[in-house]
């Protein structure tokens, strides 16, 4: 069904402003949806009229009543292609009686991206994928024949008053064959046997030091571990992770199964002139870590002399707290030598606020920069990383939908060629 007027007073103030038309799913029953028109339904989507002006405010408001923007079409478009406004909304009726009956939304017709942005200049084509990474080492250590490396050093990352037990572990893999580089993982086996009595499995944890190690002398790998905790949802027991938790109360000394490495979606451009925008939240700043070490770390600079990086990085990182900004004074030192090249910005979600007064998260972040962060992915030498809770990606997806479709962009056919190029990197959990 089409949904006309989502913002109480939308009538009064589309006038002479660019109207867009969004196509919602997810929206969830709630106190706040109840004072609203919208139609919470299980299946199917919700259409809603948005005015240019206030796009940044209903992203962030949908998003909140937890639904998930699956296009953004400008109403003009619609009424071009069917004729007239009661046309298209006819249209869009059927399109939403169809999705019900299927179960799942059907998405409005979407505009191929334009090829010039509003300022009138050439948009850039995400172009195919240059690199080989055939030399990447992966799985050199299987899971039948790990590695078995010793623990050097466990240090906790949580400050005083911080939520949780982070810890940042370095082990020593002198005796061993074991090679990486930056944005891969290693797998952890723990000790034991699972509730069925088999060993335990692997666990994939993202490497958080460079491919020379936190001491660059090729002999150490080193990773950012949270303690998984949860509530059982039947008995209400805590449960701690296996893994986790292992890794979390290792002592120097100690010994540790290593499988790996493996992965090559995360790793770095070898364009020393490179943009890289890096967002994450919580542990999901482990393999940034090893990127902005790699780019401006004094040692690690003289030990790769045929990589001087000279672009530039913009980290926008989420946590809880304060105490929970993992490798603070690190990332702030580079912040302070390296001004021009590396930009920091942090989500602190129980301490600042959002533009509607609630907890500022890091999709808040990115909806307050949206059109800079546009600018910047449109760029051919941009990449974009994407690393932690699994929930931080529709929002970040929304955010720049709104800003690219200023620029007339469908931002999910322009995401498709950013991942076909090589451009877009996402490890989500």
């Amino acid at each position: 069904m089409y949904i006309k007027g989502a913002v109480e007073g939308a009538a009064n103030t589309e006038s002479g402003s660019r109207v867009y038309l969004y196509e919602v799913v997810g929206l969830r029953q709630s106190e706040e949806t109840d004072q609203t028109n919208y139609p919470i339904r299980n299946s199917g989507s919700v259409f809603i009229r948005v005015p240019y002006n206030r796009m940044n405010q209903e992203t962030r408001r949908i998003i909140r009543l937890g639904g998930k923007i699956v296009s953004i079409q400008p109403l003009n478009a619609l009424e071009h292609l069917n004729g007239n406004t009661s046309t298209a909304n006819a249209n869009t009726e059927t399109e939403t009686a169809s999705s019900q009956a299927n179960g799942k939304a059907t998405p409005v017709a979407e505009q191929q991206p334009k090829k010039k942005d509003k300022q009138g200049n050439t948009m850039t084509q995400a172009k195919p994928k240059k690199e080989s990474h055939a030399d990447v080492p992966v799985n050199i250590y299987r899971p039948n024949a790990p590695f078995i490396g010793k623990c050097i050093s466990n240090d906790a990352l949580v400050a005083e008053g911080g939520i949780g037990i982070v810890q940042h572990l370095k082990f020593d893999i002198s005796a061993g064959d074991l090679r990486y580089i930056e944005g891969q993982s290693i797998g952890i086996i723990p000790p034991g046997v699972d509730k069925n009595g088999k060993p335990e499995k692997i666990r994939l944890y993202s490497i958080a030091s460079t491919r020379h190690g936190d001491d660059v002398d090729d002999k150490t790998v080193s990773l950012c571990v949270r303690q998984l905790e949860y509530k059982h949802p039947e008995s209400g027991e805590t449960v701690y992770g296996v893994c986790s938790t292992h890794l979390c109360f290792l002592k120097p000394g100690d010994d540790v199964k290593i499988t790996g490495p493996v992965g090559k979606e995360m790793l770095l451009p070898k364009d020393p002139e490179a943009k890289v925008i890096m967002m994450g939240t919580g542990t999901g700043i482990a393999p940034m870590r090893a990127y902005l070490w790699r780019m401006f770390k004094d040692n690690e600079r003289a030990a790769n002399p045929e990589y001087e990086f000279k672009g530039s990085a913009w980290l926008i990182f989420g946590v809880p707290t304060t105490p929970n900004i993992l490798y603070k004074e690190e990332l702030e030192e580079l912040q302070q030598k390296y001004p021009d090249n590396f930009r920091l910005t942090y989500a602190i979600s129980r301490e600042q606020k959002n533009p509607e007064g609630g907890r500022m998260y890091i999709q808040d972040r990115v909806a307050e920069h949206a059109d800079e962060l546009w600018n910047l992915i449109k760029d051919e030498k941009t990449h974009t990383y994407i690393c932690g809770l699994r929930g931080m990606e529709d929002g970040i997806d929304a955010a720049l939908s709104a800003a690219a479709q200023k620029d007339g962009v469908t931002w999910s056919s322009y995401q498709k060629d950013l991942k076909k190029a090589g451009r877009w990197h996402v490890e989500t959990y």
